[in-house]
């Protein structure tokens, strides 16, 4: 038996056809079909070890905010009531920074890495929402005083 391919007539008859249907330039026009671009890396998600940690905070400290206000625990609910409400935005901030590391951006601003600029009323609209919402988190607990 000899150690190398052989040519038969066989292989040399599907040369031909193949060949038959090549042109100068490449495949024919009519046999070729549209090219499709597929992204090769995983679509970047957040993990459950990013997310657990995150949720976590998040209960404790949306529980530490809400327990002293609703039930208005002596002069030690204030305290509590604050630091529940600092854990609460900690876990929001870390929550913001995961997502921006996977790649999700907030509705209206551009992409990380883009060349656009966020439009100045989306800004303002978010720092808006957020002032309030500090705004009535301080005023709720100072009424506990």
């Amino acid at each position: 038996m000899e150690a190398g391919p052989r040519d038969t007539e066989q292989d040399a008859a599907d040369t031909q056809h193949e060949a038959g249907s090549l042109s100068p330039d490449g495949p024919d026009e009519l046999d070729v079909t549209p090219e499709v671009e597929v992204e090769l890396r995983p679509a970047r998600r957040l993990r459950i070890w990013q997310l657990a940690p995150i949720v976590m905070l998040a209960a404790v400290g949306s529980l530490m905010f809400a327990f002293p206000l609703a039930f208005e625990f002596g002069d030690g609910g204030a305290v509590v009531a604050m630091l529940g409400l600092l854990i609460s935005c900690c876990a929001a901030g870390w929550s913001m920074m995961a997502a921006r590391r996977v790649g999700h951006t907030w509705p209206g601003l551009p992409s990380r890495g883009s060349s656009q600029r966020p439009d100045w009323r989306v800004v303002a609209l978010y720092a808006g929402v957020c002032a309030v919402l500090v705004a009535l988190a301080v005023w709720r607990v100072a009424r506990l005083r």
